[in-house]
């Protein structure tokens, strides 16, 4: 089990996952004063303004070309520079994707993508700007890591550790305020994936700030329907923790992926790679289901989509009576 807060009575502290990746890229730039940050004109939206300000030496700033971004980054790592982009991730890696396939991951350059604003949870922007497909597209590169934290106190962290990893990765986090249920003492590890709540009768396993909504569900499904639900934090969907992922199949015998993207070809289609070839389960999904976004509140569009408390209540329900 990990370090968390106390979850269950609804009363968290709320802040941005963006605001993580921010401070841990000043600490980041602190530690080694090769680590870049290279902006397409949003560095206030995906918190590159208090690296700007602290390092202005170490940041660049080149407009609206996300293209550009990757293959000015390439040519730095190359020359051992450790660069982060970042931009909204429906714009990179979503309109850069094949220079981020040629430029990053065929030639293994030391270049770290931030994807900001990803999911429905972006609100307002709308379709054009809801990146839920961006797992999709990027987990299926080689070469490349994919990481989705839970909450701003991760988002800190991976940014960190991701830093000190060599080769292409790509960081995905969001825009809104969301709970924050980790401390500055519980451990990260990329690809290992956390066990947050013990259960034996479903196993929930969910990344990004779902993970909250997860938590949530499992003890609604405890306290009105007797169902113990193991909660896993599955932040790391690649490379992703195998073995947390057929222990959780093995110990509850059915499984529900929860993800704040499609539900095709995202973190819950890796978990059922996993288990139809080492731990054949049933599973349901929970996630977008084939739609493009659209304009609203934040909280409103992820019960709209699907991916609310009670959503992940039902999926948890149905997949104890298919596992009956």
């Amino acid at each position: 089990m990990y370090d968390l807060v106390d979850y269950r009575n609804g009363d968290v502290k709320m802040v941005p996952t963006r605001n993580g990746f921010g401070e841990g890229l000043v600490e980041a730039g602190g530690r080694d004063r090769n680590v870049l940050g290279i902006c397409a004109d949003l560095s206030e939206s995906t918190r590159f303004e208090a690296f700007k300000k602290a390092y202005p030496k170490q940041y660049v700033e080149i407009g609206v070309s996300e293209q550009l971004l990757v293959a000015m980054a390439g040519g730095l790592a190359s020359v051992g520079k450790i660069p982060w982009i970042a931009s909204y991730a429906m714009f990179n890696p979503g309109r850069s994707w094949e220079q981020v396939r040629t430029i990053m991951a065929l030639n293994e350059t030391n270049v770290k993508i931030a994807g900001a604003h990803a999911g429905v949870s972006v609100g307002p922007d709308g379709a054009t700007h809801q990146a839920i497909e961006d797992i999709a597209i990027m987990r299926v590169i080689p070469n490349m890591t994919v990481v989705v934290p839970c909450d701003a106190a991760q988002t800190k962290k991976a940014t960190l550790a991701l830093t000190e990893r060599w080769g292409p990765v790509y960081l995905r986090f969001g825009r809104e305020k969301s709970a924050v249920v980790t401390t500055a003492a519980t451990s990260f590890e990329i690809g290992k994936a956390q066990t947050f709540r013990e259960g034996s009768d479903v196993a929930i396993v969910a990344c990004g700030i779902l993970v909250y909504n997860a938590l949530m569900a499992a003890e609604k499904l405890a306290r009105d329907h007797g169902i113990e639900c193991r909660v896993v934090n599955n932040h790391t969907i690649k490379p992703m923790d195998e073995e947390a992922v057929v222990d959780a199949a093995r110990t509850c015998g059915t499984v529900v992926t929860v993800e704040e993207h499609q539900r095709h070809a995202g973190m819950g289609s890796r978990v059922a790679e996993i288990l139809a070839a080492r731990q054949p389960v049933p599973i349901e999904f929970v996630g977008v289901d084939d739609r493009f976004g659209q304009s609203g509140d934040p909280f409103e569009l992820v019960e709209y989509y699907g991916m609310g408390v009670d959503a992940i209540v039902a999926a948890a329900r149905r997949a104890q009576e298919r596992k009956k």
